[in-house]
């Protein structure tokens, strides 16, 4: 069963799991279920995606009751009118704390054209670890709060990555041998990306929302293990 967040007569916003597949395409590679038909059979009807996540990030997903308010929201999304919020553990400790990253990025082809794309991001909290890995004795991670204000393919775990503090779990953009520390030190298996916020209006009545999404078991036991907190 999957989280349901909020849903109405327009819309359904789903608290994506981590490694779920949104829809079909060549990107997913092997996958064998898919959100999109696990959520039309659990509420029946048909459902229309306003937008997607990648299959490794969790979080805030809005899909559509009908064609027209799928359309609606996708005006939203490409007029920059909707506010997103990640959260995400970091390799290092970004500086400065606060930043925007201004870093044109191609779509899912990397040789295609590049496009604006900015992030800004904030550094919540920072951690290091006695565990050697390479030449450091010790590890520096940081919990990151980051907001994309345009939406390019990977934008985040791609700027994260250019700017030298890729996202833990991210195989195409991270760094390997963090990845597999955090299996074997802290059992945690997933890409730390998690889609936390989105705030958009409703397109039927118009009205403010803002959807939060809780994060799952294996992202908060890492934030009580580190002694982080969310942000307010």
């Amino acid at each position: 069963m999957l989280d349901i967040l909020y849903q109405d007569d327009a819309l359904i916003a789903v608290n994506k799991p981590a490694g779920l597949a949104v829809h079909r395409s060549k990107m997913v590679g092997n996958a064998e279920e898919f959100l999109i038909d696990v959520l039309r059979e659990q509420v029946g009807g048909i459902t229309y995606l306003a937008h997607r996540l990648d299959r490794a990030t969790s979080g805030v997903l809005l899909v559509a009751r009908s064609s027209e308010i799928a359309a609606a929201l996708g005006e939203q999304f490409m007029g920059r009118d909707v506010h997103k919020q990640y959260l995400a553990v970091v390799r290092g400790w970004p500086e400065p704390e606060t930043a925007e990253i201004d870093y044109p990025l191609p779509g899912s082809r990397e040789t295609g054209p590049r496009r604006e794309a900015r992030t800004s991001y904030q550094r919540l909290a920072t951690v290091e670890v006695p565990i050697a890995l390479g030449r450091y004795p010790q590890q520096r991670y940081a919990f990151v709060l980051a907001e994309p204000r345009t939406g390019r393919f990977r934008q985040i775990r791609k700027h994260m990555a250019h700017i030298h503090h890729p996202i833990i779990g991210d195989c195409q953009h991270g760094r390997g041998d963090h990845n597999r520390l955090y299996k074997q030190y802290f059992s945690c298996h997933r890409m730390l990306l998690h889609a936390w916020r989105l705030s958009f209006a409703h397109p039927v009545t118009g009205a403010p929302m803002c959807i939060e999404a809780p994060l799952d078991t294996a992202y908060n036991a890492l934030l009580q293990r580190f002694g982080w907190s969310l942000p307010a």
